[in-house]
């Protein structure tokens, strides 16, 4: 039997675990693995970032997982600083560019999995290529970064803007205060962690301006102004105002990586992210499948498509893609948006739907907030927590959950998104039988307190 020829394109999370998975299956006899990484860095934690940006992680190579010469002792042909510049779909085959020589060839497939990634969100601003200047999505990035900030300090320049405050930016903007910058974090809403509803963002600010973050709501930037060497000096917005820069870190978001599939005639979805069936097989193609930051998967609280890129999903729709390729069966059957950060001592966790994505799919709801304590609040480490819950009206069903606290508060988010994945009511929530004993919990779990307050809320709209 003749040798299948697996290609994939992209060297982190989904592509490297699809390679591994996919061998551990077939071997070399075979199934034929080249892999395709334009960057310097392969199967590395792109969350570990900003904690190596602030000192919590001691160096870069601590955040890799595995190394290319590991992947190559496990017969996967790596190549490294190599891009895929074009898909011939029909011909089966992608054409590469060497980065380094700049040479170019074709490579033909019998599969192919693409696996690109996202990339940080650069809006066309004056200036936005200016040096000093840095999104951070891939470990190349955070080199890139790492490499302006010890030349600044160098130069005693220690004011830095973060533009955007979503999870990325938020964490940038904490590593930055730690490294001793005078940090400004600009968004265009009403409060930071736009991925919460604005009152629960509220709590993030207050903690942000505590620990030193000016943090300025509701600013659009304009424009980054640079000096005569084409760094950058700061950063205008709408209002008028400049905010002094030796540093810029883009915050804003991140769009999936999709020009090759687009050229290629896959199909994509609203947000432009790839869209595959359940077992991440694109969409009409038999013998192609993506997977991690480049894709669509399902909400499964919402009922459609959207773009979630997190390492953990990556991770899991590469063992997806693997065992497909490989000959096996698994399938990725969607999310419910499960996130969690912190900024300084503040945790912060959310899954499920907001208002806003509750609203936009068409739901009635109630919504219910308490504060409570992290643990008995008698107990010497108890810190206040609170949980704002979203539930159907009538049906009781849980929409969704967000979580701002103190220490213990981010990881109960599990409880809502194990009830969410369960398809359960709020008056189910309130039944779970959860762990209690005085350093861990109250007699009532906040997260319960907050489904008994919801279930009133349905009783009282019925």
């Amino acid at each position: 039997m003749a040798t299948e020829r697996l290609v994939v394109v992209g060297g982190d999370a989904a592509g490297m675990s699809a390679a591994s998975q996919a061998r551990r299956l077939k071997g070399p006899a075979e199934l034929e693995i080249t892999a395709f990484e334009r960057g310097h860095f392969t199967s590395y934690s792109a969350c570990g970032i900003p904690y190596w940006i602030g000192g919590q992680v001691p160096g870069r190579d601590d955040l890799i997982a595995r190394t290319p010469e590991e992947h190559r002792a496990r017969d996967i042909d790596l190549r490294m600083r190599t891009e895929v510049v074009e898909l011939d779909v029909p011909g089966g085959r992608v054409r590469t560019r060497d980065l380094d020589s700049g040479s170019e060839a074709w490579t033909g497939y019998d599969k192919l999995v693409l696996a690109t990634g996202a990339r940080p969100v650069r809006p066309r601003l004056p200036g936005i290529g200016a040096h000093g200047v840095h999104g951070v999505q891939t470990l190349d990035d955070g080199q890139r970064l790492m490499d302006t900030l010890e030349r600044t300090e160098a130069a005693q320049g220690r004011t830095a803007v973060v533009v955007g405050a979503g999870y990325i930016g938020v964490e940038m903007a904490e590593a930055l205060v730690g490294r001793g910058y005078e940090v400004t974090a600009l968004h265009r809403g009403p409060q930071p962690m736009a991925t919460l509803d604005p009152d629960m963002g509220a709590l993030v600010h207050t903690a942000m301006n505590r620990m030193g973050i000016r943090t300025v709501s509701g600013a659009e930037v304009t424009k980054i102004l640079t000096d005569d060497r084409g760094a950058v000096r700061a950063v205008a917005t709408a209002a008028g105002d400049e905010y002094p820069a030796d540093v810029v870190v883009l915050g804003i978001g991140v769009e999936p990586r999709t020009a090759l599939a687009r050229a290629a005639g896959l199909p994509l979805g609203g947000s432009g992210g790839i869209l595959t069936d359940l077992s991440m097989r694109v969409r009409g193609h038999e013998n192609i499948w993506s997977g991690g930051d480049c894709v669509e998967v399902l909400d499964l609280v919402a009922g459609c498509m959207r773009h979630i890129p997190l390492g953990t999903h990556a991770n899991k729709h590469g063992q997806v893609i693997g065992s497909g390729v490989g000959g096996g069966y698994a399938t990725f059957p969607g999310v419910v948006g499960t996130a969690v950060s912190k900024v300084c001592d503040l945790e912060i966790a959310r899954t499920g739907l907001r208002e806003k994505d509750a609203l936009a799919a068409g739901l009635r709801f109630v919504t219910a907030t308490i504060t409570s304590t992290t643990t008995a609040g008698y107990y010497p480490t108890a810190t206040e927590m609170t949980v704002k819950m979203l539930a159907e009206l009538r049906t009781g069903r849980l929409l969704g959950v967000q979580i701002v606290g103190g220490a213990g508060s981010a990881k109960r988010v599990d409880i809502a998104a194990v009830a969410l994945t369960a398809g359960m009511t709020v008056d189910q929530v309130v039944s779970l039988d959860l762990g209690y004993a005085p350093p861990f919990s109250p007699v009532w779990d906040p997260v319960l307190v907050a489904a008994r307050k919801a279930v009133s809320a349905v009783r009282a709209a019925a």
